[in-house]
């Protein structure tokens, strides 16, 4: 807490190798109460020097760098300055990436279509010790400690170049969700949910959410519930 009673801002290391990525996500965090960024790194090995120089709260990592990637740059500053989390943030979402982020340390993971207030609210969860998680990793966890097969295309990319929340919201628009059920399921606005939805339809050429049903179950990224409700 501040001396006003107000919440501390937390600290912030963004490491991404590609520089007009890292510079978007500094400039964004820079516009949001609640972080306060105090170091950017292009690779792991620059991501654990800063952290020892700077003793940020919190490492936004990228996964894929050269020299040393996200895994290992993880493991080493948890392993070196425990009092620093991790949260991963990359455009990456299958097995490969998560797990060997989450076993290497990280207590969040985010893709990168996450909107600036999902990225400060997974800060302040692992602050707080909660796992800083979008929805759509912690439906993968649940599915594999349960040993559900996940309902997404078998193809390693969402269709049409859709990216991973896009296809999270057109499954839950096949689901029968709202914009507002959606926004309040994925911890966002409804502005942009409907930013979302507009960019879907305009990539698959599909006019209405009903379009839009129809293709989730023809794409399989959605299928009949086991009550026999669609």
């Amino acid at each position: 807490m501040t001396e006003d009673g107000g919440t501390k801002s937390a600290r912030v290391v963004v490491v991404d190798d590609q520089t007009v990525v890292r510079e978007g996500i500094v400039m964004l965090l820079g516009l949001l109460p609640g972080v306060e960024v105090v170091g950017a790194a292009g690779d792991g090995l620059e991501a654990v020097q800063l952290v020892a120089e700077l003793a940020p709260d919190v490492v936004l990592m990228d996964l894929r760098m050269p020299r040393c990637d996200g895994v290992e740059a993880t493991r080493r500053i948890r392993a070196e300055y425990p009092g620093t989390q991790v949260v991963v943030l990359t455009t990456f979402a299958d097995d490969d990436s998560l797990f060997p982020a989450l076993r290497a340390g990280a207590r969040g993971y985010l893709t990168k279509d996450a909107g600036g207030e999902e990225i400060v609210r997974a800060v302040h969860d692992v602050l707080s010790g909660q796992a800083g998680l979008s929805p759509s990793i912690q439906r993968r966890l649940l599915e594999r400690v349960s040993g559900v097969e996940p309902v997404v295309p078998q193809s390693a990319q969402p269709p049409d170049g859709l990216t991973a929340r896009e296809t999270e919201v057109l499954v839950l628009i096949a689901d029968g969700f709202s914009n507002q059920q959606i926004a309040h399921q994925l911890h966002v606005s409804t502005a942009t949910v409907k930013t979302h939805i507009n960019n879907l339809f305009a990539k698959t050429g599909l006019k209405d959410r009903a379009q839009a049903v129809r293709y989730a179950y023809a794409k399989g990224l959605a299928r009949p519930r086991a009550d026999g409700v669609t």
